[in-house]
């Protein structure tokens, strides 16, 4: 079995494989990396970045993602 790390996303605790990163985890939930934006450790993550952001053991996140409509 792969090692995991253990996440809090969106408030709910989440596991994923070790060395995945932050955009590994929005494809994993089935959303689009170019219409979410994430907040990493209290910190806004740039949509630019998000494939080369490693996520580690105990990190919280909260992914906001856009919808069309009127």
């Amino acid at each position: 079995m792969a090692a995991e790390i253990l996440l809090t996303v969106n408030g709910e605790p989440r596991r994923i494989a070790a060395g995945s990163s932050i955009a590994d985890l929005v494809a994993q939930i089935g959303l689009d990396p170019k219409k979410v934006a994430v907040e990493h450790n209290a910190e806004i993550a740039p949509r630019s970045t998000l494939a080369d952001v490693p996520l580690s053991d105990g990190d919280v996140l909260e992914i906001v993602h856009f919808v069309g409509g009127g």
